[in-house]
């Protein structure tokens, strides 16, 4: 590991001030405390890195006492994928969700209320939005954390999301650019490849990023993708024709750029993190994220040493350095000098939204007594992580003592309808899936259930592809807790 043992010089200063690096642990570590002390001008926070809203709260004035300008981030979408409330499910619905109700009033109001608690907790950058148009509904890692598959409606909402949350203060990261939603292929595990033309993609993937722009966003992310018609050669986080010449010069985007986790399988099963930082940097971005599965202290002093050899042997021009850790200081300096606005709370607008985005299918008899609530789980992508609970049980047994339930996977054995219907027995059945049209196993599970048990209530909390035959069908447009609450709120007839 490599020590400094003087004061760090205006090189070393700059390449630590464009990484975001995460941490393990809910208080700051003495190591990123001396990092941030020698330059380090911003951190990421993950779902391991908060118990609650004092902890996170004392956190980030534990990091404040360092430097009272370090740019804290967080990836709290809401929705799926939510670190304040990673043990308990979110306070409020994802994109989805907002994108059916389609009122871009409520959308900026939930983002502010989001952006609220943040700035409550001292957290004052969000990588949030997805302005990504999951235009195909077998996307594995995007899914519900898109408002939706038409540009229009996408664009709106992205652009009424970033509003609501700087108006709270808080800094809105538009992510992933140039788009990840035409993708059947998770950044996390491996390259995904978009094929569109130019024409199409400038049409539906750029359209919310466009309206992002133009509503004042202060950060965007990029995608780990490749896009032949934009950039046959790398990625979009690694290509100047991308990140320069589109973002910056086509689209005249002036804000920070942000890379999408370098350590994801995408990056660091191609280029390896730290190459792929040195081409980041000169392709354009202005700051480093990494952390989500890289949280020590020598992959920070790894990639800082890569940018300072990299300046040094000529790879990377030592302006293009100096321009990004200066983007990275004035966005700093704006948290500074602007303090977090006084908004009322607004905590039930969440439960609001999750109740509004609910869509039933069918007629069918409330709920009078406990049911039992199969859940059919695959495995979750990492943005949402396996920690994160789901499902209508918890709210149903608080309306319905005596309800129970078990969560299954795909099984081999063939067992799974006959352990569901022997472990409800002659209880009403809830079904909870998730994205069952991507999982074949589910989708036949979920149909021989309701031909062996008519009266099954089915809630899809994913993206709703096909309605099966059967009564009732609910249709919550996303699995975060007040989702569940909605859900279980129409299974009792509330």
């Amino acid at each position: 590991m490599t020590t400094l043992t003087s004061a760090p010089d205006t090189l070393t200063r700059d390449a630590l001030a464009v990484l975001q690096p995460g941490f393990a642990g809910t208080t700051a570590p003495d190591w990123l405390l001396r990092r941030i002390g020698e330059g380090l001008a911003s951190v990421g926070l993950f779902g391991r890195n908060v118990a609650g809203d004092e902890q996170l709260t004392a956190l980030t004035a534990q990091l404040r006492a360092e430097r009272e300008d370090i740019l804290v981030a967080i990836d709290e979408e809401g929705g799926d994928v939510t670190r304040l409330d990673v043990n308990t499910g979110s306070f409020i619905p994802g994109n989805l969700a907002l994108g059916t109700v389609d009122d871009p009033e409520l959308t900026r109001s939930v983002a502010a209320e989001l952006g609220r608690r943040l700035a409550a907790c001292g957290v004052r950058f969000n990588w949030a939005p997805s302005a990504d148009v999951n235009s195909d509904p077998d996307n594995p890692v995007i899914g519900v954390r898109s408002f939706g598959a038409d540009p229009a409606l996408v664009a709106r909402h992205t652009a009424a999301y970033v509003e609501g949350l700087q108006s709270a203060g808080v800094i809105a990261c538009v992510k992933h650019f140039p788009g990840h939603g035409d993708t059947n292929v998770d950044s996390h595990l491996a390259l995904p490849r978009i094929d569109a033309s130019a024409d199409v993609l400038r049409a539906r993937e750029l359209a919310p990023f466009r309206a992002a722009i133009a509503g004042g966003t202060l950060a965007v992310m990029s995608a780990h993708i490749v896009v032949p018609a934009l950039d046959a050669e790398v990625p979009a986080t690694l290509s100047r024709r991308i990140l320069t010449g589109l973002l910056r010069e086509e689209l005249g985007y002036e804000g920070l750029i942000v890379t999408d986790g370098m350590e994801m399988r995408a990056i660091a099963g191609t280029y390896g993190i730290e190459r792929g930082t040195v081409l980041a940097i000169a392709a354009g971005a202005d700051a480093i994220c990494v952390g989500g599965g890289l949280h020590d202290e020598g992959t920070v002093l790894a990639l800082r040493d890569a940018l300072v050899a990299a300046v040094r042997d000529g790879s990377l021009p030592e302006e293009r350095l100096a321009d990004a850790a200066e983007r990275v200081r004035a966005l700093a300096r704006w948290t500074r000098t602007t303090p977090a606005a006084p908004l009322a709370p607004r905590p039930a607008v969440g439960l609001e939204a999750a109740r509004r985005a609910v869509r039933v299918h069918g007629d069918f008899a409330p709920l009078d007594t406990a049911p039992y609530v199969a859940l059919l789980s695959d495995e979750a992508n990492i943005a949402v992580g396996t920690e994160t609970p789901w499902g209508p049980a918890e709210a149903l047994a608080r309306r319905l003592p005596g309800t129970t339930g078990d969560a299954y996977g795909p099984q081999t054995d063939g067992t799974l309808v006959a352990d569901v219907l022997g472990a409800a027995g002659d209880r009403r059945l809830v079904l909870a899936v998730r994205d069952a049209h991507r999982h074949p196993w589910m989708a036949a599970a979920r149909d021989a259930l309701l031909a062996a048990r008519p009266d099954t209530a089915v809630v899809e909390m994913g993206v709703p592809q096909e309605t099966p035959a059967g009564s009732p069908y609910i249709v919550t447009h996303g699995a975060a807790r007040v989702c569940g609450e909605a859900a279980a709120e129409v299974l009792v007839g509330a």
